[in-house]
């Protein structure tokens, strides 16, 4: 039984690995700033897939890609990791991971109507009814009515919503370029040079704002270190590699909708880590969400 939903089950441990780095990097981001958290866990997510490829393809670093693959991967390395990841990872820290993640549920329907635009890929009625779900079930979440004057009006920062759309939208892009670049290459080898055009680009970032001397900070800081170290194994290196394994053996589909489920696996994450008040209307939003992304797979 457990070999013949092995997909479905490495998608929900992929759920898992996401929650746990979202909490990882908004408690590092928290204490340290984002910029050093993400060139940090590029770092640490470098060597652990260097170290996974020299044993797998027996090259520790990506020499077999074509100067195509090179060119693709890096411009997805520079869009999905640096700039979504850049304003992601500050997300965190203005509104949280929870409500980050739940607007990461946007990168679905973002990517769908990507795809038709650049790559000709159909919507189908029901895909569009999902994106509409989505929106709606995000909309739930961010939107409050006014007690005073009835208006209505955003329950967040609205600095923090549009980092976490701008995340969204990096995410979403990323994956596109990701398949112009990848096509049949391996993808942990892809992955890798992502990597290596982001650790690239986070430090033309850092030395542009003059942040080395934070950097610094933050790696002498052994709990924000630990944190890192722990959503940098969750993330880009379990959680990439548990999610190749899901893709492998069920479908495209299932397996985006089972890992989508993190924005609502960090509500009891939330409550009892960062204390915070969670309404009703946020779980009810939060099930609609995943219900829309649900649909554009049917």
């Amino acid at each position: 039984m457990f070999q013949s939903h092995l997909g479905e089950m490495a998608a929900l441990a992929t759920a898992l690995c996401w929650t746990i780095t979202a909490v990882s990097f908004e408690a590092a981001g928290k204490k340290v700033g984002s910029i050093s958290v993400n060139l940090i866990r590029l770092v640490i997510a470098f060597i652990l897939i260097s170290i996974y490829n020299l044993f797998t393809r027996g090259m520790i670093l990506p020499i077999d890609a074509s100067s195509s693959a090179w060119f693709w991967l890096t411009f997805s390395g520079i869009i999905g990791f640096v700039i979504g990841d850049l304003f992601l990872f500050q997300a965190y820290v203005e509104v949280g991971a929870r409500i980050s993640m739940l607007i990461m549920s946007t990168v679905p329907p973002i990517t769908a109507i990507t795809g038709f635009f650049l790559m000709g890929e159909k919507i189908t009625v029901l895909g569009l009814s999902g994106m509409i779900i989505t929106i709606v079930g995000i909309a739930l979440v961010i939107l409050t009515k006014n007690p005073g004057n009835k208006k209505v009006r955003l329950s967040h920062p609205i600095k923090g919503l549009v980092y976490a759309f701008i995340g969204a939208l990096g995410q979403a892009f990323g994956l596109v370029f990701s398949k112009f670049g990848m096509g049949s290459y391996d993808p942990f080898a892809a992955t890798q040079i992502r990597i290596i055009a982001a650790i690239i680009g986070f430090s033309i970032v850092i030395s542009v704002l003059k942040k080395w001397g934070e950097l610094i900070v933050a790696v002498k800081d052994r709990r924000a270190m630990k944190y890192i170290s722990i959503g940098s194994l969750f993330g880009p290196f379990v959680g990439v590699s548990l999610s190749l394994l899901a893709v492998q053996h069920a479908s495209t589909g299932v397996v985006s909708t089972i890992t989508s489920i993190t924005p609502i696996l960090l509500i009891p994450v939330s409550i009892i880590v960062f204390k915070e008040r969670i309404f009703p209307r946020e779980i009810f939003g939060a099930i609609i969400t995943l219900l829309g992304i649900s649909l554009l797979f049917i």
